[in-house]
């Protein structure tokens, strides 16, 4: 519809899956039909347009989608006149240089009179010149793995997650010259019904993604632990503290801590006196 927030999503891929997973976690219901190139959500005013990733920023830009969820490395090598709203933290990935196996690497000036396949020509480029590497530049768009082996670059410049695309084509990475992750991109002229709509949508993402760094804790102790067990839980505010029904000598202490430096302090709170201690997951999470 014509008042809805449009927004561009990669049509397959992994970075589609957690897009997609996303906006789902929002509480956002669409649906998704294989070869369809937009839907529309039946519970909050947002098409979700399905496009290649290396186009997103450019129909970002000329408005055809009003936001847009693409990789870091996308932008910048499309370099396109658009707004970066938020980091997401999902599928990350780094560009990285990568030479034959068998090759002996001793340096980024290994590459000086080398010739490199990619498809990111222009972020290639620019960490060449910072570097001062005289390098000549191939760029191809898809298989870049297989350039050395058929002649055509003595090493590749591409994206690497896990790095067993590089070792099933005899390939070793050598530098890293970016990490990338998903990007929430918008068209800078955006209306003001459109801007407030994005609003909404952020405010959605995140609750998400708070709740998915905390956890909500319950635990038993004694009483006469609970001030040194509350000093040493990492809360946001002070936690809250039941009577156990039937006991004079133990509370219930429930609070919301980060995941990380819960488990910094599990020994010290068992230590205490804490015991049944139940750590959940929380959905979403308001601040």
């Amino acid at each position: 519809m014509e008042n809805n927030l449009k927004i561009a999503v990669q049509k397959k891929g992994r970075l589609s899956d957690d897009s997609l997973a996303l906006i789902r976690s929002c509480g956002i219901s669409f649906t998704s039909v294989k070869n369809i190139l937009m839907t529309s959500a039946s519970n909050f005013p947002l098409d979700l347009l399905y496009m290649r990733d290396d186009d997103i920023p450019q129909y970002v830009e000329d408005g055809v989608a009003d936001i847009g969820i693409v990789g870091e490395n996308e932008i910048l090598e499309k370099d396109k006149d658009i707004e970066i709203i938020k980091r997401l933290g999902f599928s990350k990935c780094r560009l990285s240089l990568a030479l034959p196996r068998d090759m002996e690497y001793n340096g980024l000036e290994d590459f000086n009179g080398k010739s490199v396949a990619t498809s990111y020509p222009h972020i290639l480029k620019q960490f060449f010149d910072k570097k001062g590497i005289n390098a000549e530049i191939h760029e191809i768009s898809g298989s870049v793995e297989i350039a050395p082996n058929i002649g055509l670059a003595e090493g590749i410049f591409d994206i690497v997650s896990s790095g067993s695309t590089l070792k099933m084509n005899g390939l070793q990475e050598v530098e890293v010259a970016m990490k990338s992750e998903a990007l929430l991109v918008a068209n800078k002229n955006l209306s003001a019904e459109k801007r407030a709509l994005l609003d909404k949508l952020l405010f959605r993402i995140d609750a998400v993604q708070t709740s998915k760094a905390h956890k909500y804790i319950l635990l038993n102790a004694p009483n006469k632990s609970i001030d040194t067990i509350v000093n040493l839980l990492p809360g946001m505010k002070s936690p809250t503290i039941l009577p156990l029904h039937g006991s004079s000598e133990f509370s219930s202490i429930h609070s919301v801590v980060k995941e990380d430096e819960f488990w910094e302090v599990i020994d010290k709170l068992r230590a205490a006196g804490a015991e049944g201690i139940l750590v959940l997951p929380i959905e979403k999470m308001i601040l």
